[in-house]
């Protein structure tokens, strides 16, 4: 699935993404919207990963999906 699609169906994809991601709170998955650059900001706040490993595990969890 492309991050377009993402974001155009965010709220029926929050609960992939919090199975996945745990430590994000409803109202981070809210605020990041679909969109990948704030998933992979969050990623890297709560889960102190770098940016590259961060966009690597976001753009695995899209193509999961």
């Amino acid at each position: 699935m492309n991050w377009d699609q993402i974001e155009g169906s965010w709220k029926e994809m929050k609960g992939k993404a919090r199975a996945s991601w745990g430590e994000l709170t409803d109202d981070e998955l809210t605020q990041i919207g679909g969109k990948k650059d704030q998933l992979v900001g969050k990623l890297q706040q709560k889960y102190g990963l770098e940016r590259e490993e961060a966009e690597r595990r976001a753009d695995e969890w899209a193509n999961d999906l």
